[in-house]
């Protein structure tokens, strides 16, 4: 990447959207807590979302650190993606594997969001911080799809 770094404005904006995505995956991992019946993916889950809150929390240090404001919640697509867990555990259609599927999906998009936000001109300090976060995200995302893939084999 060749350029000069972004303003601090931009990075704010970029920090911002991921700020979202982690509190996406925080919110998104705790229904999924609730809504499972597995006490082992139950602690998968709840670990996933402490993870995200504290990288929630170091994001909205980078983004005062900037001068902006942190944004105040999720994303839209994030809330829509809860709503679905909980009405499927509503009408009884929650399985493990649905569960994790829907759990896939969610990391899929935070990964897709790191990958996007590390195309970006980010300080030197600022990317080491959004890169080992990235790193978490795939970690994430390759244990639930390494779970999810399990519980294919099972059935």
């Amino acid at each position: 990447m060749d350029g000069p770094p972004l303003a601090n404005d931009d990075v704010v904006d970029v920090i911002n959207d991921l700020l979202e995505t982690s509190r996406d995956g925080e919110y998104g991992f705790r229904v999924c807590a609730e809504e499972i019946d597995d006490a082992q993916l139950k602690r998968v889950f709840a670990a996933r979302a402490v993870e995200c809150a504290d990288a929630a929390a170091q994001l909205v240090r980078v983004v005062e650190s900037y001068g902006g404001q942190p944004a105040a919640g999720g994303t839209a697509s994030g809330a829509m993606h809860r709503g679905w867990v909980h009405v499927k555990g509503a009408v009884g259609a929650n399985s493990k594997l649905s569960i994790l599927e829907e759990c896939e999906r969610g990391e899929d998009t935070a990964v897709a969001r790191y990958r996007k936000a590390l195309k970006q001109m980010l300080p030197a300090g600022v990317r080491e911080i959004v890169a080992t976060q990235a790193r978490g995200a795939q970690r994430n995302h390759d244990q639930i799809r390494d779970l999810r893939n399990a519980e294919r084999a099972a059935r």
